[in-house]
């Protein structure tokens, strides 16, 4: 798929790590903004491998599990907890 899309093949070892990474950072408590640049890491890798797909002319059915997967990247973003947002814009009066 990778030679298909127009990729080496060691980017398949690079993005392996970088979402293995990303997995830990969402997971491990704390770190609200490292949890962020994990979901936006993903939230990029996933509408890259949309954008392949389709650039190289795949069928519906191929963009099928890049789409489902940035929908979860999202709805787990958005429905993340409290304590894991980051708080900004507060003031303190």
């Amino acid at each position: 798929m990778m030679a298909k899309l127009g990729y080496p093949l060691y980017f398949l070892t690079l993005l392996g790590i970088w979402k293995m990474l990303g997995v830990i950072a969402v997971l491990v408590p704390k770190f609200p903004l490292l949890k962020e640049w994990a979901y936006a890491g993903f939230f990029f890798a996933m509408t890259g491998a949309l954008f392949s797909h389709i650039a190289v002319g795949d069928a519906v059915t191929e963009l099928f599990p890049s789409m489902l997967l940035l929908v979860l990247t999202a709805v787990s973003w958005y429905f993340r907890p409290m304590e894991r947002r980051l708080m900004t814009g507060l003031v303190n009066s």
